[in-house]
């Protein structure tokens, strides 16, 4: 099953959170255990057919903290959460 296979419902989004940095500005390599917190970044892969949905795909959001559910689709981790955990769109 592919992300194109899945479509959310109503005020649902999926969501590729982004990976987190493995290294730092000086250079530094983190492990993988370094960072326990969860990004709360990430793009926009699918929406739901609601009318308060305001972002589209391709766009990068931040959503809530503890928000959404973690679904594993092809071996990649996504979020799916609802409209109210969208903090912001990130505009570049």
């Amino acid at each position: 099953m592919s992300t194109t296979n899945v479509r959310p419902l109503g005020e649902n989004v999926l969501i590729a959170p982004e990976k987190p940095e493995k290294k730092t500005t000086a250079g530094i390599y983190l492990p993988d255990n370094a960072s326990e917190e969860r990004p709360q970044q990430g793009k926009v892969i699918g929406i739901g057919d609601s009318e308060k949905i305001k972002v589209k795909k391709g766009q990068t959001v931040i959503y809530t903290r503890y928000g959404g559910t973690e679904v594993k689709i092809d071996g990649e981790d996504y979020l799916i959460v609802t409209v109210k955990d969208l903090l912001a769109v990130v505009e570049r």
